[in-house]
């Protein structure tokens, strides 16, 4: 997949938005083509120094860009010379999908495992050890406690793991 299409998918937008935030964003979403100095992404895009360093840093930590340095001979300074991958984005996105997928169903499983008590006056849940300790009163306010379904939540786990299984055609049985 090209540079453009990518860029344009809002799905890799918000991927990229979330690794970069907000002020990386202009150099996440304006890969040059070829190798480029952070001075003059920086000055290309008028962003502080730092805040290109920090994005292209995490580009970099998420396999999405790479550097090579170069020292010049009379100075001796060393200049890094940034190249973009985005090639890497659709595999990186199907290993954050397992990583949620791995969350939700053992999340799933501690809400199926475990009884629940909220205190719907401060809106704050225990589990029933700790609704027991407290002597089925809130803490926070001395309003009782009163069991809680969370049917509801179960069952949207449920749904969002079974649509992640689908999506990432993994077997229930493996």
């Amino acid at each position: 997949m090209a540079f453009e299409d990518l860029l344009n998918d809002p799905v890799i937008q918000k991927y990229l938005h979330e690794l970069v935030g907000p002020t990386g964003m202009p150099v996440a979403a304006a890969p040059p083509d070829g190798e480029v100095t952070d001075e003059e992404l920086a000055e290309e895009l008028g962003l502080e120094l730092n805040d290109v360093r920090r994005a292209l840093f995490i580009l970099y930590e998420n396999d999405l860009a790479t550097y090579r340095r170069v020292r010049d001979e009379d100075s001796g300074w060393l200049t890094y010379l940034w190249t973009f991958h985005y090639d890497n984005i659709p595999e990186n996105l199907e290993e954050e999908m397992y990583r949620l997928l791995d969350a939700l169903e053992e999340r799933e499983e501690y809400e199926r495992t475990h009884e629940f008590y909220l205190c719907e006056v401060c809106s704050i849940r225990f589990e029933f050890g700790e609704a027991m300790d407290f002597g089925f009163e809130c803490p926070e306010c001395g309003s009782p406690v009163e069991a809680m379904e969370n049917d509801r939540l179960r069952e949207a786990m449920g749904q969002r793991v079974e649509e992640l299984r689908d999506e990432l055609n993994v077997d229930v049985t493996g």
